[in-house]
């Protein structure tokens, strides 16, 4: 690469970002800007060039907030001109930039805006002769340069004739500063273009931003970044899309006392003076070649502890405060073996000379895979064993592994386009358990995919809304559309297809096939099939006799959406499948390739005995195999490897049912869960009678297992949703008290009286299971022992309670309790020094009974100085779990749509969750009628990632009516009758 590339570090930082010109277009800028930012919010226009929000299509497009410069058109319809396409013409391919950006972590005094300043330049290769440049920007403002252009363009080579800028303008809907040119760009030459911009350093979670925290009574900045996966053009101009992969020369400008952080490692730090004020200049090595979402810049106070392995630095970073109280160990002791754990399974060395990984007060995702330079919310990084419980260990040791994992698979080779998200997504969100289970050997985590992936995805994929894990790249064009990827299907559904992948080829084949992909497409990009065709060369090289080849079955799993109910007739052998739906007279609009019918592989067992697994390619099959004699049974799906529900004659549920009832160790743990879900899911689906999957919570007066408790616990959270407005629940609590109480008594031997912690991790969640239950179905002992120990902190002010279970706890005391419970767990919230306490506090706020204070809580949600914007949603749905606030926060949410959504929508992935939080319990014509209304009042504002979502949750509540208009008098008869003495 031309040596003349490089800008010399005295012109690049004296020179036109930091002299005294450019800092008065700076300031002018910043006034120009305020005085635009304040006339659009008098004229409410909405935000349609943010990244994650959503505008109709059949709505115009209104201008964009106008962060960036004049001149900038607009049109009410977007044209056929390659400006108002939203992917990148191919004609340009990026190699290289050369970056400095300037963060102000303090406010302009005038304007009262955080901004940064910054210069780019970007080498690109012209791949077909061209007029025209698009680069993606997004929120900037550019200094027009003495060309009276907003860039300048130069030639790699002296001797190539360089076209001049006719005309540059920025474009804000599809996100591109549009340079014109007098000629031609020539095919195969090189160019450099140079830019100048000035942008806003918000604190919305997105692109570069600010977070904020107090130390020691000290409001403290921090310039940091999100940019997967559309947000980078909103800190530089480039060529923001997965397939552009180049190189980056980053150079931070910063104050003294603070550390500037990056992908690469850091190659120089020195002082230096710009306009009379000394700041530090830090220019870090030269990135590899890599996408523009995986970048990162990071400008803190912050400390760090580090230690490394086998030459690769890995640090952890985080608040001061935090890293002294050693809150980053755990990190650090985990990730050097997760580490090692996916350089042996990848068989390739990790990459990079350094593993960063830094904790943020304000961040929207739970992490990123930032190569090189790791972000997470706190509670995903610090643990701090005074106050983190083992699911925040467990949290934090599977999402460093899942972060890990991308290092390679995301990070080295990279999907070419967003529509094959879910092989990048699903596949972390597999192996991180692999990962996981490196670190922490003894927790048996490989088994908890089923219940936090397997079922959960379940209930999504069952709904005639769903999608397909594949989509057509055509399909996936503008930002929302991409944020909207980033669902449960991508992570969970993918997580579970390439399980099941895995299992029936083996882990070794699976492996071998990773391997040799990896090694073909390393620093370049890919489409889910060059896996399946490097997958099907290692089932090849090893001669294993597979049905069909791995394309052909997984195109059954990627290609439509949904999964089958496997029904097995024991008396007959019959064995069929059948698209799932859990409202069966719900409509499938959506095609299918393969008319929703799959290729599924099935393990099976006969009573105790493992079987020849069975292959199951058609509609129907007859397998004598079986077919069943008295005495026998038979399960199917062996550890809940195959993503699908099994249904069996009644005669087979009979047996299964006895089975568990006179000896329930006779069927593996995983498989008791899978009982318990299938059951309560099939009746929900009016494939079986409700009172049968009822039937499968009996024994569990005698189960001790975490797995089944859990399974059953979340299905009947949905009876829960449905009738804690009902006659129904007063006998449910009832009959629920009798099962929990026999666990409750359980734990308390076991655990001295409640002054040990049980051993296994397991153990240590069904625990936290006993008391919950107990004390939500009234055991009074469990309520007087609750009480009495939140009573105990109140007055002594030293908290005597289980980390493990305080979430538990403090909800029952603040449910029982009234306005002084609630505001002594305010004001803990408010002091709390790890997030993970922090965490359990703001949920258990939401569980008094008070709907004053709900209110009130509701009210606090949208105001940052009470409630981080990065958990405003999340205190939302935990409010409407509550029966007496669901119906304020619907309400609340319906008022303030259009406020909760142009503020949070910036980087928020989390509408779905919102919307989909708010309406769950709905089950009544009066609901449906208020959600349909609620979707066309909006439909101006949108719902960006919660697009599908408001889709979902009509639906939803269509089948909640059917379901219960259908099951309430039976299933009321049936907890009557079960709780007679």
């Amino acid at each position: 690469m031309g040596k003349g590339f490089y800008i010399s570090k005295a012109v690049g930082v004296v020179g036109v970002i930091l002299g005294a010109g450019a800092l008065a277009t700076i300031i002018a800028l910043s006034v120009v800007y305020s005085q635009e930012k304040a006339k659009n919010n008098d004229n409410q226009v909405s935000p349609t060039d943010r990244p994650t929000t959503s505008k109709p299509t059949t709505s115009k497009p209104t201008t964009s907030k106008p962060t960036t410069s004049k001149p900038t058109v607009t049109t009410p319809a977007l044209s056929n001109e390659p400006w108002d396409k939203y992917r990148l013409p191919k004609s340009l391919v990026p190699d290289h930039y050369n970056v400095v950006l300037w963060p102000r972590l303090t406010a302009d005094p005038t304007t009262r805006l955080y901004i940064f300043t910054g210069e780019s330049t970007v080498e690109f290769r012209c791949a077909e002769d061209t007029d025209l440049i698009l680069i993606h920007s997004n929120k900037l403002n550019y200094t027009k340069l003495e060309n009276g252009q907003l860039a300048r363009l130069s030639a790699v080579n002296s001797g190539v004739k360089v076209p001049p800028i006719k005309s540059s303008w920025l474009q804000p809907v599809t996100q591109y500063l549009v340079l014109q040119l007098d000629g031609k760009l020539m095919k195969d030459q090189r160019y450099h273009l140079y830019t100048n911009f000035t942008g806003e350093l918000a604190d919305d979670l997105g692109g570069f931003y600010r977070s904020e925290y107090i130390e020691n009574g000290q409001r403290k900045v921090v310039a940091t970044t999100q940019m997967q996966p559309t947000d980078a053009r909103k800190a530089f101009p480039c060529f923001d899309e997965p397939a552009m992969k180049a190189t980056f020369n980053i150079t931070l400008i910063h104050d003294p006392g603070t550390v500037a952080l990056s992908n690469g490692a850091e190659k120089e730090s020195k002082g230096v003076t710009i306009q009379g004020k000394s700041l530090m200049q830090t220019d870090f090595e030269q990135t590899e070649k890599m996408s523009t979402y995986l970048l990162a810049f990071i400008v803190s106070e912050f400390g760090f502890i580090n230690n490394s392995v086998d030459d690769v630095s890995i640090r952890i970073f985080a608040r001061k405060p935090a890293i002294d109280a050693g809150q980053g160990q755990y990190a650090l002791n985990k990730t050097g073996p997760i580490l090692k754990f996916f350089e042996k399974y990848y068989n390739s060395s990790y990459p990079l000379p350094k593993s960063d990984q830094i904790a943020l007060p304000d961040f929207n995702a739970g992490a990123m895979e930032n190569w090189g330079l790791i972000t997470y919310r706190e509670t995903a990084l610090l643990y701090d064993k005074t106050f983190s419980s083992n699911s925040n260990k467990e949290r934090i040791a599977t999402i460093i592994s899942h972060e890990l994992a991308h290092m390679w698979f995301g990070n080295l080779v990279t999907l070419r386009w967003w529509n094959d998200l879910w092989l990048n997504e699903g596949f972390a969100s597999y192996v991180e358990y692999l990962g996981a289970n490196e670190a922490e050997p003894d927790w048996n985590i490989k088994d908890l995919i089923v219940l936090n992936d397997v079922h959960r995805v379940f209930a999504v994929d069952a709904l005639a809304s769903s999608h397909p894990l594949s989509s057509r790249e055509e399909d996936i064009q503008r930002p929302e559309q991409i944020s909207e990827l980033f669902d449960a299907i991508s992570y969970s559904k993918g997580a579970s297809v390439l399980r099941m992948l895995s299992d029936f080829l083996t882990e070794d084949i699976f492996v071998m096939g990773l391997r040799t992909y990896l090694k073909e497409f390393e620093f370049g990009n890919a489409v889910y099939t060059d896996l399946w065709k490097h997958l099907q060369m290692a089932v090849n090289a090893t001669g294993t006799n597979l049905t069909e080849s791995v394309q052909d079955i997984m195109n059954t799993w990627v290609l439509q959406m949904g999964f089958p109910v496997v029904t097995i007739n024991t008396t007959s052998g019959d064995v069929s499948q059948k698209h799932f739906l859990l409202d069966p007279d719900s409509e499938v609009t959506a095609p299918s390739p393969f008319n929703y019918e799959w290729i599924v592989p099935i393990k099976w067992t006969k009573n105790e005995t493992v079987q020849t697994p069975y292959w199951l390619k058609q509609k129907s099959a007859t397998q004598e195999a079986m077919k069943t004699t008295a005495g026998n049974w038979v399960l199917a799906n062996l550890d809940v490897v195959g993503y699908y529900r099994v249904n069996y004659d009644d005669s087979n549920w009979d047996k299964l049912l006895n089975a568990l009832s006179t000896n329930h160790s006779l069927i593996q743990v995983i498989n008791r869960a899978q009982l318990v879900d299938d059951a309560f899911n099939l009746a929900r689906a009016k494939i079986i009678p409700t009172v049968r999957a009822l039937s499968t919570t009996k024994y569990l007066n005698k189960e001790r297992d975490y797995m089944p408790w859990q399974s059953a616990l979340g299905n009947l959270n949905f009876f829960y949703l449905m009738f804690d407005r009902s006659e129904v629940y007063g006998p449910m609590q009832d009959y629920l008290r009798k099962q929990v109480v026999p666990l409750f008594d359980h734990y308390k031997t076991l655990t001295g009286n409640w002054t040990k912690v049980p051993t296994g991790h397991m153990d240590q969640y069904n625990q936290v299971n006993a008391i919950s239950q107990a004390c939500k179905t009234g055991h009074e002992e469990c309520q007087t022992l609750v009480k009495g120990w939140f009573k105990q902190w109140m007055d002594t002010k030293i908290n005597p309670i289980h980390p493990n279970l305080r979430s538990t706890v403090y909800c029952n005391a603040i449910s029982a309790g009234g306005a002084k419970e609630w505001d002594f767990a305010w004001s803990k919230f408010q002091s709390a020094t790890i997030a993970s306490e922090a965490e359990k506090l703001r949920s258990a706020l939401s569980c008094t009974k008070q709907p004053w204070l709900l209110q009130r809580y509701l009210e606090y949600t949208l105001d940052p100085d009470m409630i981080r914007k990065q958990d405003a949603t999340s205190t939302i749905v935990y409010i409407a779990n509550n029966v007496v606030g669901q119906s304020l926060a619907w309400d609340f949410v319906r008022d303030r749509w259009s406020y909760i959504f142009n503020q949070y929508g910036g980087g928020s992935f989390s509408f779905s969750n919102l919307i989909n939080g708010v309406t769950k319990r709905f089950a009544t014509e009066f609901e449906l009628k208020q959600l349909r209304q609620f979707k066309a009042d909006n439909a101006e504002v949108g719902f960006g990632s919660g697009t599908l979502a408001v889709d979902q949750s009509i639906e939803r509540t269509i089948g909640n009516i059917k379901w219960i208009a259908e099951n309430k008098q039976n299933v009321l008869k049936w907890f009557v009758a079960e709780t007679k003495p």
